[in-house]
């Protein structure tokens, strides 16, 4: 028997924050594009958010440089949400719908954001989890990528997939410092050229394990936990320190996300307790952050209450990377381009979230 939940919210879009920036006369006409995706980590986690129980100074300089969007929603599982990101489309339009449908799809039926920004100029990486998406990055149109081989081997382990072939070490190593340093990696060789990077983390996805940073003999849940936060944290802000090396951030659009709220129980923010986690129809389940930085044309400490879902994502990279989309092909976002940019746009006065088999 089929089952399937909808919601959809609406309500007024309002903004509030700085002045338009104005830098936006000399914004590049194809900025690199960085989408960092955290896995499982809900509002309840970011500090810029209000959270109650983590310190996140990396996000929250972003935020304080960039804008913040109050009501981002993506799905509350992980496959679909990815699905959703890649093709633009609602799951009901693909069959994403779930974590074991999210894998249907086909490239050769699908739109895909790698193919449409390659068609424009673009170089395109990806590197992280890939699991629940069906076939391999590379059929979906990124140039490299690096991922894991297994569903449970994404922290600490043997081997890892690169470009399609099998890695094998001779010892454990942290598979999150894999994923980094090739995203470093690739900005560095593509420096020159606008690149899109697809930086699919794995934290703070379960089994909580301990991290390179965490005290030998470390067992208690919630340490771990906070440890995890804290790495993920770590990344964002050696990530941004790179671009900084090479004189890329006024060129580079960085974005980062989660693919839904958190697993188990949320904590609160400013004292009050998220209502949901992942895998349900609340605010814990799909309400998730969105940060955007580009440095010279974020207007600094913005804050956006318009409405975005994840289908907006492929739309803005597509508008902002002067990309053409795919004729005769249904596209469910709207772009969020001015909004980045310090501008009203044209905000959503609904946002759509599903969950359901398939």
């Amino acid at each position: 028997m089929k089952r399937c939940i909808v919601f959809l919210v609406v309500m007024a879009g309002l903004v509030h924050g700085t002045a338009l920036s104005a830098a936006n006369e000399q914004t590049p006409l194809k900025p690199n594009i960085i989408f960092i995706l955290a896995d499982d980590y809900g509002l309840d986690g970011v500090g810029c958010y209000g959270s109650d129980n983590f310190k996140t100074p990396n996000l929250d300089a972003l935020a304080a440089s960039g804008v913040r969007f109050e009501n981002c929603y993506s799905t509350p599982l992980c496959g679909p949400t990815r699905c959703l990101f890649i093709t633009g489309r609602y799951g009901f339009r693909t069959g994403g719908l779930t974590n074991r449908t999210a894998g249907n799809p086909k490239s050769s039926e699908e739109p895909s954001v790698a193919r449409i920004l390659k068609q424009a100029g673009y170089v395109t990486g990806h590197c992280g989890k890939w699991r629940q998406m069906g076939e391999t990055p590379g059929d979906w149109g990124f140039d490299e990528y690096l991922t894991d081989p297994t569903a449970g081997g994404y922290y600490w382990q043997k081997s890892y997939i690169k470009n399609g072939e099998t890695v094998q070490l001779d010892q454990e190593v942290y598979y999150p410092d894999v994923a980094h340093e090739f995203a470093k990696d690739f900005i560095t060789r593509h420096r020159d050229k606008p690149f899109f990077l697809y930086y699919a983390s794995h934290l703070v996805h379960g089994p909580i394990l301990r991290t390179p940073d965490t005290k030998p003999g470390t067992t208690d849940p919630a340490t771990l936990y906070a440890d995890n936060v804290a790495y993920l944290d770590k990344q964002v802000g050696d990530l941004v320190a790179h671009l900084d090396k090479l004189g890329l951030r006024e060129r580079t659009l960085i974005v980062f996300s989660s693919d839904n709220g958190t697993a188990g129980q949320s904590r609160t923010i400013g004292g009050r307790q998220i209502s949901g986690h992942k895998g349900t129809m609340l605010e814990g389940g799909a309400h998730v952050p969105l940060i955007v930085n580009w440095k010279g044309v974020t207007p600094p400490g913005r804050v956006v209450k318009d409405l975005v879902d994840f289908s907006d994502l492929l739309v803005t990279f597509a508008d902002l990377a002067q990309a053409p989309l795919p004729q005769g092909v249904v596209f469910d976002g709207r772009s969020f381009a001015p909004q980045i940019r310090g501008e009203k746009g044209q905000p959503r006065e609904w946002i759509f979230v599903q969950l359901g088999n398939a």
